[in-house]
């Protein structure tokens, strides 16, 4: 409920600061005093369109701000769309606070819990909070989208449309996946047909990690074996080559004798003994050495043919690594990837038999789940027109007709409802819309395009007490509800808000002292005009204040006057008070 608003230089307000009643508020006041300026910036704060007009003239912004108690659904709706936004809470999370400015520019901000958002976004937190029925285009009631989950919650049908919702999920995936199959099988084809000459092409070279290293080590050898047999002869002849020739004892025999002194030089001296040691070590180094290079040696040889073999196949492995690299392992990798990928396309035929099975059953699903749930719909539908016309009855419009039309459409790809195939959604098969004929011999026509005024008002009233209990928008306004009716009308209209009072917020602007009789909270506008400049008041009513302004209100004066006023309010409280429940009036939560 809308606990606190705050209007700063808004047309003729200058500072206005209200506190609300969580039952059936009244707003009385002249024509003129600024009323329906209140209702324009609560329009604002809940994200209706910004203009410069608004900013009261000599300043450079206007500010409205308002402060919403929330009950434990709209806590949880809100809850959603804070997060969803990335929002922070309130200090108390059983508040949230509104904001909006507009500059002489025209240009405006608006703020959830003082973090500035985008206008769609206070818009849909608005719509949550606050129903508005006036004269602006914020009237739910007349937005022909709506109407199916007025009906539904009515109707108690939340559940079941969840688990309709959850079977066309279903049914939207797998013809998403069908739909991704059949896109283009020409393209398919063609790339089946790539697919498998790529993967051909990979596989018959039988590559191997890491061969394409191998090779180049290996040619290099090949390509370089003359000069390493040549370099490797000197080097075993230098380390144990034959020294009959005259040349100087090898490298092994000498490093030999000098192991042999040193072993002797050891025996008279100890000191030397890691000397000796060491020799000893070198030299059987040295013959291991060149036992090694001799090994090596033998297995060098001159090949061209195997150096043309080697050259061909690192020639393979570059033309695949340029075309599917830039590794040997990523062209292996692309050639795993490529063969998956053509089982999945040469499988497809499968897979779209399948998946043709499974949205058949699917669509026999919704098909069932969606006949039950429009019956469900059309014997509800039938009770909520016969309460609003009774409704209607009460407010002397008895010759208006009212009906919940529901409907469906044919679709050849609908889901299956006996021998039909009918167009759905995740609300089921029925498009739903509240209809209705003001005057005796009219068509039924859409809602939208039939009500209108006071008329619109009314209807409105009548709706929301028949779908009170459905409807959990926490706070209703009703800007000209009396428009076009009198006094003895206005005494109903004015039971019929205060009963809708004990399950919402109800604000009430009127002329009507019948109506405003009703309050649980009246408030008194006035306008000022001081140093020849007008300026919006607003005053609490309490007690005799309230006898003197319905007198007004009903142009009487004197005694007389008083008592009609009287009479009023105590036929009021006598049928407010006949088994009414008590309503608990909230702490309030001061704005920031």
């Amino acid at each position: 409920m809308l606990e606190e608003l705050r209007i700063r230089n808004f047309a003729i307000i200058d500072a206005l600061e209200l506190t609300f009643s969580p039952g059936f508020n009244v707003i009385t006041g002249e024509t003129g005093a600024g009323k329906s300026i209140m209702i324009d910036a609560l329009e604002l704060l809940l994200g209706g369109k910004a203009d410069n007009a608004f900013v009261r003239a000599g300043s450079d912004k206007s500010v409205v701000e308002g402060v919403f108690a929330l009950n434990d659904l709209t806590r949880m709706s809100v809850s959603t769309l804070l997060k969803r936004e990335e929002l922070p809470e309130d200090e108390n999370p059983s508040f949230i606070t509104l904001a909006r400015e507009v500059r002489e520019n025209g240009r405006s901000t608006a703020r959830i819990n003082g973090v500035t958002v985008n206008i769609d976004v206070l818009r849909e937190l608005g719509e949550t909070l606050v129903d508005v029925h006036g004269q602006s285009e914020h009237l739910s009631l007349l937005k022909p989208g709506h109407h199916i989950d007025l009906l539904d919650r009515y109707a108690d049908l939340m559940e079941m449309r969840a688990a309709m919702g959850t079977l066309v999920d279903r049914v939207y995936n797998v013809r998403h996946e069908i739909s991704r199959l059949l896109e283009d099988e020409a393209a398919l084809k063609r790339r089946a047909e790539r697919l498998r000459t790529e993967v051909e092409e990979i596989e018959a070279t039988k590559l191997q990690p890491g061969e394409d290293d191998e090779l180049r080590a290996e040619r290099t050898r090949l390509a370089n074996s003359e000069q390493l047999a040549t370099l490797l002869s000197d080097a075993v002849m230098l380390l144990g080559g034959d020294d009959s020739t005259g040349r100087e004892l090898n490298a092994v025999d000498q490093l030999m004798r000098v192991t042999v002194l040193l072993g002797k030089l050891s025996n008279i001296d100890s000191a030397l003994k890691e000397s000796f040691d060491l020799a000893d070590t070198i030299s059987q180094q040295a013959q291991e050495l060149m036992i090694a290079l001799q090994d090596y040696g033998q297995s060098v040889e001159y090949n061209p043919e195997r150096l043309n073999e080697v050259e061909e196949r690192l020639e393979v492995i570059n033309r695949l690594r340029k075309r599917y690299g830039p590794s040997l392992e990523d062209v292996i990798a692309h050639a795993e990837k490529a063969r998956v990928e053509l089982e999945s396309i040469e499988n497809s035929d499968e897979r779209l038999e399948e998946l043709r099975a499974q949205e058949d059953k699917l669509l026999h699903y919704i098909g069932e789940m969606g006949s039950r749930i429009s019956q469900v719909r059309q014997t509800f539908g039938e009770r909520l027109s016969k309460g609003v016309i009774t409704e209607l009855d009460d407010l002397r419009m008895q010759h208006t007709q009212f009906e919940v039309a529901i409907t469906y459409e044919n679709d050849k790809n609908g889901c299956f409802v006996g021998d039909q195939r009918l167009a759905f959604n995740e609300m089921g098969i029925d498009h739903v819309e509240f209809m209705m004929s003001a005057n005796p011999g009219e068509p039924l026509r859409p809602l939208v395009k039939v009500a209108s005024g006071g008329e619109t008002a009314r209807i409105m009233l009548a709706l929301k007490r028949v779908l009170s209990q459905a409807d959990h928008t926490p706070t209703l306004i009703f800007d000209e509800i009396d428009q076009g009716i009198g006094g003895r009308v206005g005494g109903v209209v004015g039971e019929k808000l205060w009963s809708l009072s004990l399950n919402h917020q109800v604000l009430v602007i009127t002329h009507l002292a019948q109506l405003a009789g009703y309050a649980d909270q009246h408030f008194k506008v006035l306008k000022d005009v001081n140093a020849k400049r007008a300026t919006t008041k607003v005053v609490t009513l309490e007690a005799e204040e309230r006898v003197t302004e319905l007198a007004e209100m009903l142009g009487a004066t004197g005694d007389s006057g008083s008592q009609t006023a009287r009479d009023i309010l105590n036929e009021a409280n006598e049928k407010k008070h006949s088994g009414a429940p008590p309503k608990k009036k909230p702490s309030q939560k001061q704005l920031l």
